[in-house]
C-alpha cells in the first residue's frame, strides 16, 4: 500500500537501497511488465529519487527549526479544551450494524463472533485502515443514544488495551493522524458520562499517540499523508491542555507544508483533485478551532484555504462530480456540498491552472478539462497517473468522455491498470504508457510505485478564434522511447454544440523520421452514454439519458467501439464503452475527430400525483 511499511527505519532503508540502486539492483518496468530502456539511466533516476527522499526526511527533521517536532514534549493533558467540528456525515444505520457486531469497511464485512474487532485478521489493508482510523465513530455519534455511546467507549477501550492484529497499519503516520483527529472531534460524545478510569486511560492513550505521531510525521509519505499528520498535531496542540510548545512547532511545520504542497493556483502538489476535498474537510474545522481558542489562524492556513476553494469548482462537471485525474475516484456529493457551503466567493471557476497543470474550457453548457502538465515530483507521485493530454468532456449535467479513475475499494487490484495511459482519454503509443513506474522487488515494498520517468516539457497555448475557444498542448513523454512528440488541440465552439480535436505525432528532430509504431486514441465514455454504430465506419451516435444526442466522427480512420470500465463509479466499477481510433504513426501522423450535438435535451414533464 503506502511506502515504508517494513520494519527498518526509513533513513536506513533509503541508505541501503541507494547503495543497491547504484550497484544495479533496482529496475523500473513499464506497466506492461517489460524492462524499460536505458538501464543505467533508470538506475541514475532511481538514485536521484532516493537521495531526494533522504534529504527531504533529514530537512523535515532538522532543517532550520529551533525545536524539531521529534523533540517537543507532549505531557498527558488534564483536560480537553475544545472538540473540533467533524464535517464528514454520520449515518445512524451504520451504528446499528456496529452494535450488532458487524463491521463493514472498504467493501468487506467482518463479524465479531465473540471476539473484539481488533482481534480479527483484517480482510484487506483498506479495511484495517478504516478500522484503525476510527472515522466510524461519527456514525455512532449520529445515533446519539446511550447504547451507542457505551459501545463507542468499549471499542476505544479495546483499542487502548491492544491494537490487535494490524499493529503495523495502526502505527502508520496517516492512520495515526486520522485516529487522533477522530478521537478529538468525537471527544464530547465519547467522554459524556464516562467514569474517571476511562477518562484517564483515554487521555494517556491520546498523549502517547500524539508523541508517536510527532516522531513519525517527518517520515510520512509526501502528499496528503504528510499533511494530515501535521494537521493532526496542530489539532492536538489546540485541543489538549498544556501543549504550547507542540502547538507552536506544529503550526510552523503546517505552514511550511501548506506553502510547499498547495500550489499558487490552489491545486495540490500530487495533482490529485480528490486531495482538495479530503484536506479541506480537515482544514476548515482547524480554522474554526483557532477561532474557538481565541487565536489567530496561521496566514499560511488561511491563504491555502482561499486558494483551494476556487479549484473545487474548476474540477467539477455539471453533475457535481470531479474529473478523474491522478488518483481521483468517486466524488462524495455530501462532502463536497458541505465544503462549498463555506465558499463565500461562489465565483466562476478559473480556466487556467498552469501550476497544477490543468486547463478548462467552458462554452454555454459544454465543459472540457484537460491534463496539460508533467507528472508531479517523484517524491509525491505514488498515486500519479500517466495521463498527459487526457481530457474529460460534459454537456450540462451529462458526462460524455471520462477517464477510468480509481475505485473506492480494492484499489490495489486495479492500481496498475488505472495508472496506465490506456485508462485515459488520450493517445497511447505501442501500448506503452507515457510514464514509467517503479515496479517489482523490494524497492516497491519500501517506496511504493512512484513515477521514475515521464513527460518533462509540456507546451500549452490557449486563445479564441472564429467563434471558438482553442487549446493546444504537446508533451515529450514518448521522446526517449519512440523519438516522437504528441500534440493535441481542442476547439470548443462558443455556441456550445461542437468539439473538434486533432492529434499530431511529430519527430523530436524535425529532420527525423516517425517510427513504424501503432497508436490508439481512446475516448472512454461515461456508463450512461449509449453508443450506436452507423453505416459509416467513421461515425458513431451517442445518446445521453436526458434525450440529448451527439455524433462522433473521425474521417480518416475506422472507428472501433470497445469495452471499458468506469472504476470510479458509485457502488464500484461499472462496465462502459470506449471509442478507439488506431493506426500507424508513420502513415497517419495527423488525426482529426469531432463531437457534434445532433439533438437537444428533451424536456420531460413532471408526473402528477394520481396519474401514471
Amino acid at each position: 500500500m503506502g511506502i515504508w511499511n517494513g520494519s527498518a527505519g526509513p533513513l536506513q532503508a533509503v541508505a541501503r537501497n541507494l547503495v543497491g540502486t547504484l550497484a544495479g539492483k533496482g529496475h523500473a518496468h513499464t506497466p506492461g511488465g517489460a524492462v524499460s530502456r536505458g538501464g543505467l539511466r533508470e538506475r541514475t533516476q532511481l538514485a536521484t529519487l532516493l537521495v531526494e527522499l533522504w534529504s527531504q526526511t533529514v530537512l523535515a527533521r532538522i532543517g532550520g527549526r529551533a525545536v524539531p517536532l521529534g523533540y517537543v514534549p507532549v505531557p498527558v493533558p488534564e483536560r480537553l479544551l475544545i472538540a473540533p467540528q467533524d464535517l464528514r456525515t454520520g449515518d445512524a444505520t451504520v451504528a446499528s450494524e456496529i452494535y450488532s457486531g458487524r463491521f463493514a469497511f472498504a467493501g468487506k464485512v467482518m463479524a465479531l463472533d465473540g471476539r473484539t474487532v481488533f482481534e480479527l485478521v483484517p480482510p484487506s489493508v483498506e479495511w484495517a485502515e478504516a478500522l484503525h482510523g476510527f472515522g466510524w465513530l461519527r456514525h455512532l455519534k449520529a445515533a446519539n443514544t446511550t447504547i451507542a455511546r457505551a459501545n463507542a467507549r468499549a471499542l476505544v477501550g479495546d483499542f487502548i488495551r491492544d491494537p490487535g492484529k494490524a499493529k503495523a497499519v495502526a502505527a502508520r503516520p496517516d492512520v495515526s493522524a486520522r485516529r487522533i483527529i477522530s478521537w478529538l472531534t468525537q471527544a464530547t460524545f465519547l467522554l459524556q458520562d464516562a467514569d474517571h478510569d476511562f477518562y484517564r486511560r483515554f487521555m494517556r492513550s491520546l498523549a502517547k499517540q500524539v508523541r508517536q505521531l510527532r516522531r513519525m510525521a517527518s517520515d510520512a509519505p509526501d502528499g496528503y499523508p504528510r499533511l494530515i499528520a501535521v494537521v493532526a498535531l496542530v489539532f492536538a496542540g489546540l485541543c489538549m491542555s498544556d501543549q504550547p510548545r507542540l502547538l507552536k512547532a506544529a503550526q510552523k511545520r503546517l505552514a511550511e507544508e501548506l506553502d510547499r504542497q498547495i500550489l499558487p493556483d490552489g491545486g495540490p502538489l500530487t495533482r490529485n483533485p480528490g486531495m482538495l476535498i479530503e484536506l479541506l474537510l480537515d482544514l476548515l474545522p482547524l480554522r474554526q478551532a483557532f477561532t474557538a481558542r481565541n487565536q489567530q489562524a496561521p496566514a499560511a492556513l488561511m491563504n491555502a484555504v482561499d486558494r483551494m476553494m476556487p479549484m473545487l469548482r474548476f474540477f467539477r462537471h455539471g453533475d457535481g462530480a470531479f474529473a478523474h485525474f491522478h488518483g481521483m475516484g468517486h466524488t462524495a456529493a455530501d462532502q463536497l456540498a458541505t465544503i462549498l457551503a463555506f465558499d463565500d466567493a461562489r465565483g466562476a471557476p478559473v480556466a487556467n491552472a498552469p501550476y497544477s497543470g490543468y486547463q478548462r474550457l467552458d462554452a454555454r453548457s459544454l465543459m472540457l478539462i484537460a491534463d496539460t502538465g508533467p507528472p508531479p515530483p517523484a517524491v509525491a507521485s505514488w498515486e500519479a497517473h500517466a495521463s498527459c493530454l487526457a481530457f474529460e468532456f460534459s454537456s450540462a449535467r451529462q458526462r460524455i468522455v471520462i477517464n477510468c479513475g480509481v475505485p473506492e475499494v480494492h484499489r490495489e487490484m486495479w492500481r496498475q491498470v488505472a495508472r496506465s495511459t490506456a485508462a485515459h482519454s488520450t493517445a497511447v503509443i505501442a501500448d506503452t504508457s507515457s510514464c514509467r513506474f517503479l515496479q517489482g522487488g523490494s524497492m516497491t515494498r519500501i517506496f511504493g510505485a512512484p513515477i521514475v520517468a515521464g513527460p518533462k516539457h509540456v507546451e500549452v497555448q490557449r486563445g479564441t478564434r472564429n467563434n471558438a475557444l482553442l487549446l493546444r498542448a504537446s508533451h515529450d513523454g514518448y521522446a526517449e522511447a519512440f523519438n516522437l512528440l504528441h500534440q493535441r488541440s481542442w476547439r470548443l465552439a462558443l455556441e456550445g454544440n461542437r468539439l473538434d480535436g486533432e492529434d499530431i505525432f511529430k519527430p523530436v528532430d524535425e529532420s527525423g523520421a516517425l517510427p513504424a509504431e501503432t497508436f490508439a486514441i481512446r475516448f472512454h465514455l461515461h456508463p450512461s452514454v449509449t453508443v450506436e454504430r452507423l453505416d459509416d465506419p467513421h461515425t458513431a451516435l451517442l445518446s445521453l439519458p436526458n434525450g440529448e444526442a451527439w455524433a462522433f466522427a473521425a474521417p480518416h480512420l475506422p472507428l472501433v467501439v470497445e469495452e471499458s470500465v468506469d472504476l470510479a463509479a458509485s457502488g464500484g466499477p461499472r462496465r462502459t464503452s470506449q471509442l478507439v481510433l488506431t493506426g500507424e504513426v508513420a502513415r497517419t501522423p495527423r488525426v482529426i475527430w469531432t463531437f457534434v450535438r445532433t439533438r437537444e435535451a428533451q424536456s420531460v414533464p413532471p408526473v402528477r400525483p394520481g396519474r401514471g
